[in-house]
């Protein structure tokens, strides 16, 4: 039997092992409405909640939080506090926290449809731009190179660990939302 190069394994360990986290975050954000600017406000705090310290861990190249605090700000809102994340000072666990981070955007031009007129969206809109993706998924390729199991799953735990983070941030909003 043929074995996988590490750069179609890394990105179908973190596609597989993701997947029942990101359908959960899912879940959760589609419980909130984008059509009001309360409810639209309440979801971009949860977002805020999560992206933070996200962003601050995994350093992705172009940092959405100043679109999304600008959002929030066009709403009267303030930033919320972050939430605490779980860290590793592993590379692997960064680019596998990075993916989650870049594949949220992926998501945003479906969900920046869904946003009532006269709403900002700045944070929405902020999707790759054309190729983008493919260009991320080479630069994790590159890191994982010559990298073992060891370092995949050190990235699936990053990946699982933004997944979660983004989970909590939803649960906590709406908490303070609905009581």
């Amino acid at each position: 039997m043929k074995r996988m190069p590490i750069s179609g394994r890394v990105r179908q360990a973190l596609r597989e092992a993701t997947m029942a986290g990101h359908q959960r975050v899912d879940d959760l954000f589609s419980r909130f409405s984008l059509d009001t600017p309360e409810s639209y406000g309440a979801f971009l705090k949860a977002h805020a909640r999560a992206l933070a310290p996200l962003e601050a861990m995994a350093r992705p190249d172009a940092s959405r939080l100043p679109k999304l605090a600008a959002d929030l700000a066009a709403l009267g809102e303030s930033m919320p506090d972050a939430l605490i994340m779980q860290t590793s000072d592993s590379d692997a666990f960064r680019w596998g926290a990075l993916y989650a981070l870049e594949g949220s955007r992926l998501g945003g031009s479906v969900l920046e449809r869904r946003v009532a007129t006269g709403l900002p969206r700045a944070y929405l809109s902020s999707v790759h731009e054309k190729g983008g993706w493919q260009a991320f998924q080479q630069s994790l390729d590159a890191a994982a190179e010559g990298e073992g199991d060891d370092w995949i799953g050190e990235a699936v735990q990053g990946a699982e660990a933004a997944f979660a983070l983004f989970a909590a941030a939803a649960s906590s909003e709406q908490a303070l939302t609905h009581g």
